[in-house]
């Protein structure tokens, strides 16, 4: 397992639209562990795998709710419900934006098996399959937020840069 460069705004690779995996492999495998492994190094809860260079339609998840999800070839099969949030993406880092997403999304995929498979997500979940899947159709938040892109306010306590009283 490795960790990959995270390709940023501006990278030709992340406006383009992913082919379907038709195959697992070794090699997709790997890339789906690296993806993993880079998504928790760069504290992400989402990762396509263009924003790592490939141009297949492979999403992970991790939103700490004890199930991580890998996406293969992701359909959305509905969704319902709206909510408003900032959003950031490792692809655009030191930046967020408020973007409006539907609050329940139903996507079927396929399993490191080839099977299909269906997941449910609420919430940040659903945001973060959306988002994620977006990528995969070279769509950035972006595209969909409200707003431009502003910088990320800091907290000081996470950034370790404390001031003397």
């Amino acid at each position: 397992m490795a960790i990959r460069k995270i390709r940023v705004i501006g990278d030709p690779v992340l406006g383009k639209k992913c082919k379907p995996v038709k195959k697992i492999t070794d090699g997709t495998v790997t890339l789906i562990e690296d993806m993993f492994d880079t998504m928790y190094e760069a504290m992400g809860v989402g990762l396509a795998a263009p924003q790592v260079g490939i141009l297949r339609r492979i999403c992970v998840i991790d939103v700490m709710d004890d199930d991580p999800i890998v996406l293969i070839n992701p359909e959305i099969v509905e969704t319902s419900g709206e909510q408003t949030d900032d959003e950031g993406c490792l692809s655009v880092p030191g930046k967020c934006a408020s973007v409006t997403r539907p609050d329940h999304v139903v996507v079927r995929s396929l399993n490191l098996d080839m099977e299909e498979v269906t997941y449910v997500g609420d919430g940040l979940k659903a945001r973060c399959i959306l988002h994620e899947m977006d990528h995969l159709d070279g769509i950035l938040y972006g595209e969909r937020a409200s707003e431009p892109y502003r910088d990320v306010e800091n907290d000081p306590e996470e950034e370790g840069e404390w001031e003397e009283e």
